[in-house]
């Protein structure tokens, strides 16, 4: 067995294709196969898969395939244009790379499985190749993995958004709760991204109807957009979000209070922590604060009184139980806490929703550590389309087809 049969094999080329030359320069730190095949060779027409169609003519390629040991190597060929007698003059494919790119298929599966642990520029450094080359190869195996996802039990639908930078710039997350992953990204935060999310799974021929639930914080825009694109879905209004109105009112209580009250001072996450999770020394200090004939004390007990609503098994206590904690609330002469269950009360039926269908965005939480997590992978990106191409990646739960 020669070097041009074990490197022919070593590719793993079919006939008609073989390996006809080798040049190795250690100077230049490059391997250069070239492959061929012989005179008289017939190919399959790319189109209508006719057998046996003459070569019409020849386009020289070249592309960067894996590195030889410590050194880059690069294929080329001259890819024949067939002509066919049913559908004209059509280009042949490569068995080693895909239409139109300058890798073979083996080199992008490697930039995809380093891109899943480092950051882009990180790929791009240790492949000696251009972060903008990088990006393209990600960009167009993450979208049709994307869009091959199987989505047949989708039904649930949890929405979030989350920041890019300064200056109240959003984009809109929409996850699968069921299955923890994000099947899209949406820029913005208005009532747009509502119809793009539809268009786009209209675009993979799956229905809006499935969605049976939406669970989103309490932001009319979404709302307004779910009535007029998913107004078959129940929507549940997130624990977390909810929670945050009466956090809120709190730290409003203990600002205006501590004015007069030194003793309030430092103690912000005191009453905005779950007692669970205390310090011992907080816990004390607490315990000495609620103690002392405080407003705020009243509006933390406020506070806990609406978090044991969550915790109700049966739906009829639990929104006659609300019932009274809202009495309870809008009669306790705070006025941040008042403003803050008015504001529940305004989402009443997303609120108790939550007793029938037990869903929270915990799930979509989870998700956003892992979008932290991209955004740093994709630090200077240069546009929003990076950003979803590297999140897709790390949060898509994306399967690819890899080659021989």
């Amino acid at each position: 067995m020669n070097e041009l049969t074990l490197f022919t094999m070593a590719l793993g080329l079919a006939k008609p294709w073989q390996v006809v030359e080798i040049k190795f320069s250690k100077e230049e730190g490059r391997l250069d196969l070239r492959i061929d095949f012989p005179k008289g060779a017939k190919f399959a027409c790319p189109s209508c898969q006719e057998a046996s169609c003459e070569v019409h003519d020849t386009q020289e390629r070249t592309w960067r395939h894996l590195n030889f040991f410590q050194y880059e190597a690069f294929l080329h060929a001259r890819v024949p244009r067939v002509d066919c007698g049913r559908c004209g003059v059509h280009q042949v494919e490569v068995p080693w790379a895909r239409p139109g790119s300058g890798f073979t298929l083996l080199f992008e599966m490697l930039v995809l499985q380093l891109s899943r642990e480092m950051s882009v520029a990180g790929v791009a450094e240790v492949t000696s190749e251009h972060a903008n080359r990088i990006w393209r190869i990600l960009s167009h195996y993450v979208e049709k993995a994307r869009l091959a996802v199987d989505l047949s039990g989708f039904r649930k639908l949890g929405i979030d958004e989350f920041s890019l930078r300064k200056g109240h710039v959003y984009m809109t997350s929409f996850s699968d709760l069921e299955g923890a992953r994000v099947i899209f990204l949406g820029e913005g935060r208005k009532k747009g991204v509502i119809r793009e999310f539809v268009e786009d799974l209209r675009k993979r021929e799956i229905s809006p109807s499935r969605i049976d639930v939406v669970c989103c914080d309490m932001w009319d825009p979404y709302l307004n957009g779910l009535g007029k694109h998913l107004p078959q879905a129940a929507v549940v209004f997130d624990r977390f979000h909810v929670m945050v109105q009466i956090n809120q009112a709190i730290e409003r209580v203990r600002r205006e209070e501590q004015q007069t009250n030194a003793a309030l001072k430092k103690t912000r996450y005191i009453w905005l922590k779950n007692p669970k999770n205390l310090t011992e020394k907080q816990a004390v200090q607490l315990g000495q604060l609620k103690g002392l004939d405080l407003k705020t004390a009243r509006a933390y007990h406020i506070k806990l009184a609406l978090a044991r609503f969550w915790e109700m098994a049966d739906p009829t206590e639990a929104v006659v139980y609300l019932k009274r904690w809202y009495f309870w609330a809008t009669h306790s002469r705070l006025s941040p806490v008042i403003k803050a269950a008015r504001t529940i009360k305004r989402y009443w039926h997303g609120v108790v929703s939550y007793l029938n269908e037990k869903i929270t965005n915990g799930v979509v939480e989870g998700l956003n550590s892992k979008i932290k997590t991209a955004m740093k992978r994709a630090y200077g990106f240069k546009h929003v389309g990076y950003l979803r191409t590297i999140v897709y990646l790390v949060a898509g739960k994306l399967s690819f087809t890899y080659p021989y």
